[in-house]
């Protein structure tokens, strides 16, 4: 080599024994130098002096010595070279792996995972693709001692928690350890809750443990719990983050150190609470509240409770912040703002929209008063009740049967029942899944029976079998469920006439137009890429050509559409809709709408007819299954831009014009 400095005379040792490994280190260690002596490429070449084993060798060929930084590519070599057979593994998405065999000739590295045994990575691949596991992380030490792990999560689970932050970094929140917790088999969905309440009652207790209060932020792990001394105080006052304030206080105050503080220490905590909420007016109402409820709690004077108290009412403040606080908070602000009988009717008033958890809160605290018992009735007698009451009232009726305010529980449950119906969105659209589920529940179903006397058990089956909005297959099955719960109601069921089968048909134009693209892609477009394919293995070895995969994820998906379209060119024919009349909605018609917007007039033809201009549709489009079957004076669900569904009226149904049948012709030049 000819390297007089130290690290040089150590790598010609390291040649001299055939140490491969070593030299790597030693070229790391001394990354700059060894550079500036050799190049990228006398790297490579120096490295080869050292063995002459075909895996290290391969190695050296396939991390792209010449392509890429020197940096980068050595931090590729370390790794290829750790990957040996029997070594633990982690992929994201397939979790812990062991390595079963690297192959120098086809440059490849099998693993076995737990889901997917003698996976294959090609070197690249298996650097990008694959962490080396250690000896600690959750994974490996399930895999070292199942028995002892499985005795961990069912005494230990807060130690299994620390585990898995350990493994993952920093930035595991809640979300995130959960969905990694059930992802990799640690604990089960279902039994997430369970698990998780055991393991912060241990977590809690630990001083160098931090569980904020929202799910989307990290759980801390310290190295040693905080001393809140001098150091932490000084940092504290300095501290700028509003968010950063209210979890280093509600910290110190769970350590039960507050009570004992200095007048110094607390004046310096309301400085910095009075900072932090003076800081979320006006861009953070959920903080703010969150904040203004520590303040009082805590004591202080100022900011006063009845300014932040204002704050929250004007512009109905508290309504968005209710939406966006943790749930367990939510009954804090409401505690906060019901200070008095006038600020509690503000509260009853709101109700109908406030969500979910503040509504709870507001019933489970003021149940008991004659004023929230006689809004929450009023709300429940009106023709359209609020989605969120309606959802509260029958999901637990149980605890509102002696409420004399309320209309009977079959107003409820056809309340419940217009809810389930249609398309809805934002919070309304959590409370229609909400009932939905209750509905498809076969133990609350059985309750509500009970609580009804036979008259009205008939009214609501019959009330839900005439509830055609609902998801088909839900309401098919509820339909049965009723009618196993009580027999009787199996004579009042309705025999539903199957909607009749459209052929699958298209107008002569779209299926010559869908036909020649589809012999374009057979005689061009996929003929052209086995050019592709051919030119690209002239570029030599098939495993780290970049231009040859390419051309085959091409040709993959050219085969892939060609089988697609062949499919449907066999099943989808070509008519000229003779055989429609205008008795009803059906493809071949021209059909008059009357709409919140005006009038719409619609052409409805076949699959793959489409034309803006002329305002054809297909038959497969959204509002045409709507439409079709529907007469003059029917009403249907018209889709918005927004996601939002209106009715519209159906006034006339039209054969097709001239125009029309000119727009369906074959175009000049193709054929069927």
């Amino acid at each position: 080599m000819g390297e007089t400095g130290s690290w040089g005379e150590k790598f010609e040792a390291c040649a001299a024994n055939g140490d491969f490994e070593g030299a790597l280190a030693l070229i790391n260690a001394n990354l700059d130098a060894v550079v500036a002596a050799l190049g990228p490429l006398g790297i490579k070449e120096a490295l080869k002096k050292t063995t002459e084993d075909r895996l290290n060798l391969s190695f050296l060929e396939g991390v792209g010595f010449g392509q890429q930084p020197p940096k980068e590519v050595l931090s590729r070599l370390t790794k290829l070279v750790s990957f040996k057979p029997g070594s633990l593994v982690l992929n994201s998405a397939w979790g812990l792996g062991k390595v079963k065999k690297v192959d120098y000739f086809y440059k490849r590295v099998t693993v076995d995972f737990k889901s997917k045994r003698g996976h294959q990575f090609a070197y690249l691949a298996a650097v990008d693709m694959l962490e080396l596991a250690s000896e600690g992380h959750v994974l490996v030490l399930r895999e070292a001692d199942p028995a002892a792990f499985a005795q961990m999560i069912k005494e230990k689970p807060a130690d299994v928690v620390r585990a898995v932050i350990r493994s993952n970094g920093s930035s595991m929140t809640l979300i995130k350890l959960e969905d990694y917790c059930a992802a990799n088999g640690i604990v089960r969905a279902g039994e997430w809750k369970a698990f998780w309440d055991r393991a912060r009652v241990d977590l809690k207790r630990d001083k160098c443990v931090v569980i904020p209060a929202k799910k989307t932020e990290a759980i801390v792990l310290r190295a040693e719990a905080e001393d809140y001394g001098e150091g932490w105080l000084t940092a504290f006052t300095q501290e700028t983050d509003p968010n950063a304030i209210l979890a280093a206080v509600r910290e110190y105050d769970t350590k039960d150190r507050f009570a004992s503080a200095s007048e110094d220490v607390r004046e310096k905590i309301g400085d910095r609470l009075a900072f932090a909420i003076k800081a979320a007016r006006n861009t953070d109402d959920a903080l703010f509240v969150r904040l203004a409820c520590t303040i009082k709690r805590l004591g202080y004077v100022e900011p006063s409770v009845e300014g932040m108290r204002a704050y929250l009412w004007e512009r109905r403040r508290f309504i968005k912040a209710a939406s966006a606080l943790p749930a367990r908070e939510v009954g804090d602000m409401i505690s906060f703002l019901a200070s008095d009988d006038e600020a509690k009717a503000k509260l009853f008033e709101a109700i109908p929209n406030l969500c979910f958890a503040a509504v709870s809160e507001i019933v489970a605290q003021y149940g008991e008063d004659p004023a929230c018992r006689a809004a929450v009735g009023n709300y429940m007698k009106e023709p359209k009740a609020p989605p969120v009451l309606t959802t509260l009232l029958v999901g637990r009726y149980e605890q509102f049967i002696g409420w004399s305010e309320l209309p009977s529980l079959i107003t409820l449950l056809t309340h419940a029942i217009a809810l389930g119906e249609g398309h809805q969105g934002g919070e309304t659209l959590k409370m229609q899944n909400i009932v939905r589920r209750l509905f498809s529940d076969k133990k609350w179903l059985e309750k509500i029976f009970g609580w009804l006397d036979e008259q009205d058990q008939a009214l609501l089956f019959e009330r839900f079998q005439a509830s055609i909005a609902w998801d088909p297959s839900t309401h098919h099955t509820t339909v049965v469920r009723m009618t196993n719960i009580i027999p009787s109601l199996k004579g009042r069921l309705v025999k539903v006439e199957k909607k009749r089968e459209m052929a699958r048909i298209t107008s002569p134009r779209s299926f010559a137009l869908r036909k020649a693209e589809y012999l374009k892609l057979i005689n061009e477009d996929m003929p052209a890429n086995v050019k592709r394919i051919e030119f690209a293995k002239s570029y030599g070895d098939l495993s780290e050509n970049a231009e040859y995969q390419y051309a085959k994820d091409e040709q993959r998906v050219l085969m892939q559409k060609q089988a697609q379209m062949q499919s449907e060119l066999e099943s989808v024919k070509a008519g000229d809709f003779a055989e429609a009349t205008t008795d009803e909605v059906m493809p071949g018609v021209t059909v008059v709408c009357a709409t919140p917007d005006g009038e719409k007039v619609w052409t409805i033809l076949g699959e793959w007819d489409n034309d803006f201009d002329l305002g054809v549709i297909s038959s497969k489009a959204l509002v045409a299954q709507n439409l079709i079957g529907k007469k003059p004076g029917d009403q249907f669900e018209l889709p918005d831009a927004e996601g939002g569904v209106k009715t519209a009226t159906v006034v006339e149904i039209r054969p097709l014009s001239d125009e029309i049948r000119s727009w369906m012709q074959i175009p000049e030049g193709l054929e069927i």
